[in-house]
């Protein structure tokens, strides 16, 4: 479904966002990380929350996958509409869960990560990407904050998210079992929404890449649940040999009191 096709729908300013230039900028950064992440991990069930203009999930090899939104102007297809902080899946239910810039959004991150540490099995795999305030990103935003004085509901997508820091969320994860395997940044170019400055600073991708990746705009997490106590099993690839069931093999045990006397 096309916003043309149906002009009086009101579509979410994440997704009138994310087809500008900045936007389609951002999605093709972020795209190369989750194809590479999630290749490599595997289980039954996967869920991706929000940015269904991105398929996140497009490279796993996981046989279920689903995607969820909050909005129902969303123009994507989605499986199940609902709140990031009360996921409908039974406890330990996902091998995978996506959260792409859901926490910066959400009005109660701290239980929205609860809730993901619930939904997610023993082992299984969060993957989050978000906002990066210190970088040119975040110093936009503080600008944008110090110069317009609106409320938060009046400000463009995403300057009206609260940017979470990196160092802050290891802190979160940590505290609900989370092990962080990994951190990416990628978006290092300025967020210029005109697509002529946005071109004429395309200097600073290798720049940030090879120098400045840690003040990138955008931080990708990939971090695994951990149980204390819990031993993962692991699957016997050891072949055992098949008896041949008409064969009759001699009963063997041990020689009695008696025959030992003897």
């Amino acid at each position: 479904m096309s916003q043309s096709s149906h002009p009086s729908v009101s579509l979410h300013p994440e997704h009138a966002w994310l087809n500008s230039e900045l936007g389609h900028y951002l999605q093709q950064e972020e795209q190369v990380l989750y194809d590479q992440a999630v290749v490599d991990l595997f289980g039954f069930n996967a869920l991706q929350v929000g940015c269904l203009q991105m398929d996140l999930l497009r490279n796993s090899r996981i046989a279920n996958k689903f995607k969820s939104t909050e909005s129902v102007l969303s123009p994507e297809f989605t499986h199940l509409y609902c709140n990031d902080d009360f996921l409908p899946f039974a406890d330990a239910s996902l091998d995978m869960l996506i959260l792409p810039h859901r926490l910066e959004f959400s009005e109660r991150p701290h239980q929205t990560l609860r809730e993901a540490e619930r939904v997610i099995m023993p082992e299984g795999h969060l993957l989050i990407s978000g906002f990066n305030p210190l970088s040119l990103w975040g110093l936009a935003l503080f600008f944008r904050n110090l110069l317009l004085k609106r409320r938060e509901a009046d400000k463009p997508f995403p300057w009206c998210g609260s940017f979470i820091g990196l160092g802050r969320l290891k802190d979160w994860l940590a505290l609900l079992g989370f092990e962080v395997v990994s951190v990416h940044m990628c978006c290092h170019i300025p967020p210029f929404e005109q697509a002529s400055w946005h071109h004429r600073f395309r200097f600073m991708h290798q720049l940030g890449v090879k120098w400045l990746s840690a003040i990138g705009g955008v931080y990708f997490i990939v971090a695994k649940k951990r149980v204390m106590g819990m031993t993962p099993l692991k699957p016997s690839w050891k072949k055992v040999p098949v008896k041949a069931p008409m064969v009759v093999r001699p009963t063997q045990r041990k020689p009695s009191q008696r025959e030992r006397a003897d």
